[in-house]
């Protein structure tokens, strides 16, 4: 995915952009914590992050960063309700064993979840698997079969259905482009599904 002149990648600004500044947030997975220095740097949020890789942690934590190893499927049962004011979870959901419990401690610990993932029915990726009869590789999922981390696809309507199911509430279904720019569409257009490389959601409890 492609970089602003600033360093962050475009899908992050996108994030860091809807984030008040002084809250309280926690980036599930914020790898070298690009998303976090940026925020505590120009939006002094009050940032925490958990990643499971130990490398990624070293790095964030040799950059002054509130970063713990700790594992999204396991870990984020033991956080307070309502804990923070935001929680990211980017390009991380395909990955987990148990996406709806995670999902579910997301919208549990914080007022506006975000999650944001590749869109595993874009039409490349179909066209792949039709034609080719082979597992995709694409910008968005730039992995073979055999070594991908990705162990849940999920496509954008199989989200959607996940959150009504869930009673979870909608608040932003912005449909992005492989290198994270957002379309013209929203997540939730019947054509997103087919055209958007991913996808990126504003998640909160429904009230009651």
């Amino acid at each position: 995915m492609n970089s602003r002149p600033d360093g962050i990648r475009v899908d992050l600004r996108l994030i860091a952009d809807m984030i008040e500044p002084g809250c309280r947030m926690l980036d599930v997975g914020c790898g070298e914590g690009i998303l976090l220095a940026f925020l505590e740097q120009y939006k002094n949020v009050d940032g925490r992050g958990i990643e499971l890789s130990m490398t990624g942690v070293n790095e964030c934590v040799r950059n002054g960063l509130a970063v713990i190893q700790g594992d999204a499927d396991t870990d984020l049962k033991d956080y307070p309700a309502d804990g923070f004011d935001w929680v990211v979870l980017s390009q991380t959901l395909q990955a987990t064993r148990r996406p709806r419990e995670v999902l579910d401690n997301l919208v549990r610990i914080s007022r506006h979840a975000v999650v944001s993932f590749p869109n595993f029915a874009h039409w490349r990726v179909r066209s792949q698997i039709m034609l080719r009869g082979r597992m995709p590789v694409t910008d968005t999922l730039p992995f073979n079969w055999y070594d991908t981390p990705n162990i849940h696809h999920c496509t954008i309507r199989d989200f959607v259905a996940t959150c009504r199911e869930e009673r979870y509430e909608i608040e932003q279904a912005i449909a992005l482009n492989g290198d994270g720019t957002p379309m013209k569409m929203t997540a939730i257009s019947p054509l997103a599904s087919l055209i958007a490389e991913q996808a990126l959601f504003v998640l909160s409890r429904k009230p009651g």
